[in-house]
């Protein structure tokens, strides 16, 4: 990743930057003195932890850096200073992770599409503005359906549901939460991870959802797109190197909280049915078992301590209450009663 110590000419660059800045708003901040420059202006923002990169559109669709925030009418790319560490990485990727058991339990999937893109054409203008959240979270995936771009547009597509910013070497809520209040992006998580990047030490380490309400953001204790998610609660999902049973019970309280809004559950869930189903016919087989070891011994019939294997829990699961019955009255050993199963004509 380049260092804006690294270009001889960067200070140059930077002086012309903020010639640039300070020409496109009026001294009170009023871009409406400026029309040619009407939405948001880069002296709105602060991007501590990342410096100034001039690029060209055609640079930064083929860069393949840290890309914070990109104004495209102004050629200007903010990178994080530094690279991606496993402070910032593991929140990101165990959202996923914790939203699939959600999805489980609420019996319909999630979707996730990771660290992506979100642009913003200006309608005044026609200027795009791209940034990039480290998630973003729908709730019902068909909203994406048909999408044709790589790419999340604010303007004119369904939104996500939740965007999370994992704020481990950038300050979200100087620049980008700004953004999504404007773009009206309902529900935004913003979560200073436990383990943070030497830059963010001393920080305070914790998450905080943001709603939109009435056009601004309000800070809240509790999730309204997972209903009974507390915020404390997603921060210790997040931060958590094992999944504790604390974390699973919050996770199956909030995905049967989903459910119950949307009439739908664990066995409309094919990973789920599949293992009740699996589950029911352990039970169902055990019982069987001591229900034959009973009958054995009251007839007299010795029974093997390692009666019923797996293999022959599976032969107990997959017969009828009447062929066990029949065979267990009838055979004069274990091995006898298992052939009789198997083969019923015998």
């Amino acid at each position: 990743m380049r260092n804006p110590g690294s270009n001889p000419g960067m200070a140059a660059w930077e002086s012309r930057l903020a010639e640039r800045q300070s020409t496109a708003t009026s001294p009170t901040g009023d871009v409406r003195a400026h029309p040619e420059r009407r939405g948001p202006a880069l002296s709105d923002l602060e991007f501590p932890g990342c410096y100034a990169r001039p690029m060209t559109p055609a640079e930064y669709e083929e860069l393949e850096g840290r890309v914070e925030y990109f104004d495209w009418q102004a050629g200007i790319a903010f990178m994080a200073r530094e690279p991606a560490h496993a402070p910032h990485e593991g929140p990101r990727e165990r959202l996923g992770q914790l939203l699939q058991t959600i999805a489980h339990v609420r019996g319909s999937p999630i979707l996730c599409l990771g660290e992506t893109e979100i642009r913003y054409t200006d309608p005044n203008t026609g200027g795009n503005h791209s940034a990039h959240p480290d998630q973003a979270v729908y709730l019902d995936p068909r909203a994406r359906e048909g999408a044709g771009s790589l790419y999340l547009a604010a303007r004119g597509e369904p939104k996500p549901d939740v965007l999370l910013e994992v704020d481990s070497t950038t300050d979200v809520r100087r620049n980008r939460l700004r953004r999504y209040r404007e773009w009206e992006f309902p529900e935004v998580w913003v979560d200073v991870p436990d383990a943070c990047a030497p830059s963010r030490r001393g920080m305070r380490s914790g998450l905080r959802i943001y709603l939109l309400e009435a056009g601004r953001y309000a800070l809240a204790e509790e999730s309204r797109a997972f209903p009974t998610w507390r915020a404390a609660e997603i921060h210790r999902g997040l931060n958590e190197r094992v999944l504790s049973a604390e974390t699973t019970k919050v996770l199956t309280r909030v995905g049967r909280a989903l459910g119950e809004r949307e009439g739908t559950g664990p066995e409309d869930d094919p990973l789920l049915r599949e293992q009740r189903a699996e589950a029911r016919a352990e039970a169902r087989a055990e019982d069987r078992a001591a229900f034959v070891r009973a009958l054995f011994t009251s007839r007299g019939v010795a029974v093997p301590a390692s009666f019923p294997s797996r293999i022959e829990r599976s032969l107990l699961a997959g017969v009828s209450a009447e062929e066990i019955v029949s065979a267990a009255t009838t055979a004069e050993s274990v091995p006898d009663f298992l052939s009789r199963l198997a083969d019923p004509g015998s």
